[in-house]
């Protein structure tokens, strides 16, 4: 035994840089174990106390030491993830002196750590016990008492990995007895409890999440047969207690990530990764810390995301090519094509790249292809997706069938298919990027999280940001009503509801993702309204969701035109609308933090822009082109 920890002891000690061909670390002890070929190949996306291994033909993280934390030198004691309900959130602690049942099950616990709790009631570990979160939901009615509620929620869902905390499941409702994969934690729903962490000054399981995520990715999960591209980030992960190999008296803890194959649809995630490289700068910006996107694996992660998102296919317009399902809106609602919502993420992900790519190790042909992509990208967007009463009297008088290269109408868009509603709820002053466009198609649906997101990563102008806030204002009723905010507008009825959704029970309208209200659209709405200076929008929403919110019990959306009704399948304790009502409050006290998820308009893409728009429609170059040469 001596012998061996000697020989482990030195294969892990700390070396000197090393160049090592395809790898993401330093580190001599990283390596991928291959089932198949049963060798060693370096693979260097884990830190030297970490493995990978296969299990049960399903790639799992195992981490028998920690990756953060200390070494736990008895293998035999049983490594118990420490979240308040990864397996099951029915899973209530009950504290009995110096042992706590869980299942039904007695385990020995040291006294101290589940005894002594801190002035703000919680554990001396940061643990919250379920019945003492959700038994503070129902103590005060003051605004103050409404974020001290949601901070001990939001603690209370927080997911431990061999004793470090590394993300907050989906939701925590002790009353739910099917939750379904909420009990996971979400790369998109994690976002808003990140920032919200950043905003407190809690930066540990922000970067435990980055890395421990950034590990699970790209790997070769197949589904029926097909393997997903490289760089591509889970939608969620658990951590599960399984046998330790070789013992069946001891258990280990693993990462055990979905990709989608798991999912309600089967679609792969297209925002995990986008969501990643942003939360990454939020990191690097909030804590000053850039240590840990230079690491190598960290830099090698936000490559091999660009490399996907930025592959040739047959597609021929900037914007990413996605299947419906594969956003937020993870249900078929009839956003397969171009979504604006990753549009938005993806422009925001590659500005968030490009500032932290370390230019020494950045190929140029990835960085031209970054610049390209974010010309044409907000040419198209800015030009294409957005209408007002200007444009939608350009669409109504558009000719068909034009074959020119200076033809107005591009992608032939049918004037017929401008929908009877839009005429009459198009405001005089205000406008906003549509949801979708594809040939002969446009979805005029106006789609929040799009919109929002557009307006903080400065993919829409100026004017077009501040039209937008104009938008919502006007339409308050419509958008806001109850609680912020509609996820889209309007809602999806009748045949077109059967045809498009398939008759989906849980996307009925105005319900779900079919014209609901979101309580966790409150931050980003906050975000885009301090970024324009107009927070007083922000405000006013504020308002409108502390009035329900904590008498709710943060449930996941509402339902009805007004969002007068809870979600008929809403789960109760959804994380992210906790989340997402904290960062808008600490937002309102601190609008200087939203800089870091602000993204300014880059003075060259500006003048590429208006260079373009005020080219010759046949592509002709005028004399002085932009400082900056770019391939469009």
């Amino acid at each position: 035994m001596a012998a061996t920890e000697a020989a482990l002891h030195f294969l892990c000690r700390p070396v000197p840089c090393q160049t090592y061909a395809n790898s993401r670390s330093t580190s001599p002890c990283s390596f991928k174990y291959s089932v198949r070929s049963k060798k060693y190949d370096d693979y260097g996306c884990i830190s030297q106390k970490g493995i990978f291994q296969n299990y049960v033909g399903r790639r799992v993280i195992r981490n028998r030491d920690g990756i953060f934390g200390e070494e736990h030198d008895n293998r035999s004691k049983s490594l118990l993830c420490n979240c308040s309900g990864a397996e099951s959130v029915q899973e209530a602690f009950r504290e009995d002196g110096s042992k706590r049942t869980v299942k039904g099950v007695t385990e020995d616990l040291d006294a101290a750590q589940y005894l002594k709790h801190d002035k703000d009631g919680l554990l001396l570990n940061n643990e919250l016990t379920l019945d003492t979160a959700i038994g503070n939901t129902f103590g005060g009615s003051g605004a103050n008492d409404l974020e001290d509620e949601a901070w001990n929620l939001l603690r209370a869902s927080m997911v431990y990995y061999c004793g470090n905390p590394v993300g907050t499941i989906a939701a925590n409702d002790p009353s739910d007895s099917n939750m379904l994969n909420y009990d996971q934690v979400f790369i998109r729903d994690f976002i808003p409890s990140g920032i919200a962490f950043l905003l407190k000054g809690e930066y540990e399981i922000v970067r435990n999440f980055i890395l421990h995520t950034l590990q699970l990715q790209s790997w070769e999960k197949t589904m029926d047969c097909h393997s997903p591209g490289q760089g591509l980030m889970p939608a969620s992960f658990k951590v599960r207690v399984v046998p330790l190999d070789g013992d069946d008296t001891a258990t280990e803890e693993i990462l055990d990530p979905d990709f989608g194959e798991a999912a309600i649809g089967r679609v792969a995630p297209v925002d995990s990764g986008l969501w990643w490289i942003i939360l990454l700068r939020a990191y690097g910006k909030c804590t000053g810390d850039r240590s840990v996107q230079e690491r190598i694996d960290v830099q090698t992660g936000i490559k091999m995301i660009l490399k996907l998102c930025l592959s040739d296919g047959f597609d021929m317009f900037p914007t990413l090519l996605v299947t419906d399902g594969s956003c937020m809106i993870d249900r078929r609602m009839g956003i397969h094509g171009h979504p604006l919502e990753i549009q938005s993420l993806f422009y925001s992900a590659l500005l968030c790249a490009r500032e932290m790519l370390a230019p020494e190790d950045a190929p140029s042909d990835l960085i031209t292809a970054l610049n390209n992509r974010l010309v044409a990208l907000s040419i198209h967007i800015r030009e294409y997706y957005w209408v007002d009463m200007k444009k939608l009297n350009e669409i109504y008088r558009y000719k068909t069938e034009e074959y020119s290269f200076d033809a107005v109408n591009k992608f032939n868009i049918y004037p017929d298919q401008i929908p009877p509603w839009l005429v009459e709820w198009m405001p005089n002053k205000g406008g906003f990027l549509i949801g979708n466009l594809q040939p002969a198609h446009m979805d005029f649906r106006f789609f929040a999280l799009g919109n929002l997101w557009a307006i903080i990563c400065s993919l829409a102008t100026t004017e077009q940001s501040h039209a937008i806030l104009d938008l919502i204002e006007a339409k308050w009723s419509d958008l806001i009503a109850g609680m912020p905010m509609k996820i889209c507008y309007p809602a999806l009825e009748g045949q077109e509801w059967r045809i498009i959704t398939g008759c989906d029970p849980k996307n009925t309208p105005w319900s779900y993702h079919n014209g609901g209200s979101w309580p966790t659209l409150l931050w980003q709405l906050t975000v885009a309204c301090i970024k324009m200076n107009r927070p007083e929008i922000a405000e006013k929403a504020l308002k409108v969701a502390e009035k329900r919110l904590g008498r709710d019990k943060w449930p996941e959306y509402y339902d009805t035109k007004g969002a007068r009704f809870i979600g008929k399948q809403a789960h109760l304790f959804q994380t992210w609308s906790i989340a997402g009502y904290l960062v808008a409050k600490l937002l309102v006290e601190n609008p200087n933090a939203a800089n870091m998820l602000v993204n300014i308009e880059d003075a060259d893409l500006l003048n590429t822009f208006s260079w373009t728009l005020s080219a010759n429609p046949r592509g002709k170059r005028p004399r002085k082109g932009p400082k900056k040469s770019f391939i469009i």
